[in-house]
């Protein structure tokens, strides 16, 4: 559990102690308060980098530095960054030092935040990485996995620039280390798609309250049955095509997800209010997933999730989340006052 945290130069704060409860936090502030803000420096002490910037634009404007010191119960680490000539970050918990945080020592985290809810409806690449992040919480090799592909990709790519169109036998070798950490990635990413479909389906019910079947499915190129031999053959065989659009066109950095309801895809079917439904039911299945994989609840950061949600499926969002350390935000306490007991704590800002 999350018992505070202080801020120093981060962001919109230049100093400032927050005490957290251990049900659901509830930061109350109008627009551009830095309520947002707490979730990211959440995020960085618990994963060690943010979601959306860079080290350099966590530093509070015309500062040269910026601290966070995060407690848990078992728990302290003191994040610093400087400016210097290139931004330095060192992390210091117990008594080593780190500039980054190691996969074994980041805390499972969930968060939503608004950008979320185009998930289903915006590009192949936004679910690629949902997924993959989702693995990479749940099995510390799978980054590393991921970034030997993206290195193998990227020399293969580079090969198909080459000007001097680089003979056919330069290429062997890429194909297949670029198919055999494909085989794994596809293989990891499918057993992952079963799990959430053991528990989307219910999830789903009890957020929006409705009777349609959901479940996702994950769209490759090529067959799972035999999917190395099955790449292998086609980086061969699309070589002259590769060249000339200058790109590995198969692989799992093409592949997609699509969430269904009632078999029907989501991008076709779905209204906004069952699409909001649906990024909230995967966030929740995330939640699940980690911790039965790790036996340790995530904490949850909801950014602005009340806004997006009409007062049902508050309810059973609150409800839910009641017994879990959660951090939501929202500019209208009146959203939540209905829901009040004694697990939740508003934070006014």
């Amino acid at each position: 559990m999350i018992k505070k945290i202080r801020l120093q130069n981060f962001r919109s704060y230049k100093d400032k102690t927050l005490i957290f409860g251990s049900g659901i936090n509830v930061i109350v502030g109008p627009n551009a308060a830095g309520k947002t803000n707490i979730l990211e420096a959440i995020l960085v002490s618990r994963k060690g980098g943010s979601y959306r910037a860079k080290d350099i634009d966590l530093i509070s404007f015309n500062k040269e530095w910026s601290r966070i010191e995060y407690f848990e119960e078992n728990n302290q680490r003191t994040i610093k960054i400087e400016k210097n000539k290139l931004p330095t970050k060192i992390i210091e918990i117990g008594s080593k030092k780190y500039k980054r945080i190691p996969p074994s020592l980041r805390t499972p985290t969930v968060i939503f935040e608004p950008n979320h809810l185009q998930l289903l409806s915006g590009s192949p690449e936004k679910r690629r990485s949902y997924l993959d992040s989702l693995l990479e919480q749940t099995n510390y090799e799978y980054g590393a996995l991921i970034n030997k592909y993206i290195r193998t990709l990227a020399q293969r790519n580079k090969l198909l620039k080459s000007q001097n169109f680089a003979l056919k036998e330069y290429f062997f070798p890429w194909n297949i280390r670029l198919s055999q950490l494909g085989g794994q990635i596809v293989k990891l990413r499918q057993e992952m798609v079963d799990k959430i479909n053991t528990k989307i389906p219910r999830i789903y019910i009890n957020i929006s309250g409705g009777g349609i079947e959901t479940s996702i499915r994950y769209i490759s190129q090529l067959p799972q049955e035999e999917y190395e031999s099955n790449l292998l053959k086609k980086l061969e065989i699309n070589l002259n095509n590769d060249k000339k659009i200058g790109f590995t066109y198969y692989g799992p950095h093409r592949d997609d997800i699509v969430f269904l309801f009632n078999g029907h895809s989501s991008n076709t079917y779905a209204s906004r209010g069952e699409l909001r439904s649906a990024v909230l039911s995967l966030k929740v299945s995330e939640f699940e997933i980690i911790k039965d994989k790790i036996n340790v609840s995530p904490v949850m950061l909801l950014d602005d999730v009340y806004s997006e949600l009409d007062n049902k499926r508050r309810e059973s969002l609150t409800k839910y989340l009641e017994n879990q350390q959660t951090f939501i935000t929202t500019t209208d306490a009146d959203l939540i006052k209905k829901h009040q007991n004694k697990m939740i704590k508003i934070i006014n800002l």
